[in-house]
């Protein structure tokens, strides 16, 4: 089973005995720390939603259904249609606000804000996983792209795997650098228009077009060397080894 689909049974049932998928834990430190992450997501889910019920709590809902009826049956219906107006009124302003200021296509979207959004989502699952993967493990797993690096990475990989990115089959990459600083890369089979950068800022995220119709995405702090790391990634991707 690979990482992929390893993932993709864990997140959709934590508690699956399947023994496949039991062997798989354990395969990696990354699968163990997102399995025992999950495990202790639904343990916290099953014990919140253990509440107890009062004895008494079906009377008295009882009673407040059949208050409410009375209440509403002596009030006036006047404000029903004042709240009517209000609604359309503002569902009108609403519309018209989200047809002049909100991007409708995903063709839109930058490559730079879509890495942020899956740097995020994964950051919990790949902290303090530290692989060592060589640049023959690197490549291998590029080799489905028809990509590989020929060269000195700028640092050492300490995450790789492949993700969804976008709709896209992508490969996703932790390095650190000779100051300890970590930065997530993506590469991406699709082409980026031009050298773009996308900030929250907390975390930038830096697109670069690559060969092939490709993209190299590196996501680090604000203000770190994010700009060097993609043009090193760049310079030696999809060169023959």
């Amino acid at each position: 089973m690979d990482e992929l689909e390893f993932r993709r049974r864990i997140l959709a049932d934590p508690q699956d005995k399947d023994p496949e998928l039991l062997s798989a834990r354990s395969a990696s430190p990354a699968n163990q720390k997102l399995a025992s992450e999950l495990d202790q997501l639904d343990a916290l889910l099953d014990q919140t939603l253990r509440v107890e019920v009062p004895d008494d709590l079906v009377d008295k809902v009882l009673f407040k259904q059949s208050s409410d009826v009375t209440r509403e049956a002596r009030q006036p219906r006047f404000h029903l249609a004042i709240a009517a107006s209000v609604a359309f009124a503002f569902g009108i302003m609403l519309g018209q606000f989200n047809w002049q200021a909100l991007p409708v296509s995903p063709g839109q979207t930058k490559l730079g804000q879509i890495a942020l959004a899956h740097y995020y989502h994964e950051e919990s699952f790949i902290s303090g996983v530290y692989e060592g993967a060589s640049l023959t493990q690197v490549n291998a797993k590029l080799a489905p792209l028809g990509q590989s690096f020929n060269g000195k990475l700028p640092g050492e990989v300490s995450y790789i795997n492949h993700c969804s990115f976008a709709n896209n089959h992508a490969v996703h990459m932790v390095i650190k650098d000779n100051k300890g600083e970590n930065f997530t890369v993506f590469v991406v089979p699709q082409k980026s228009p031009a050298i773009e950068s996308y900030s929250d800022g907390n975390m930038e995220a830096v697109s670069m077009p690559a060969a092939n119709n490709s993209s190299v995405i590196v996501v680090g702090k604000e203000g770190s060397d994010i700009i060097p790391v993609a043009k090193q990634l760049k310079l030696h991707l999809n060169q023959k080894a």
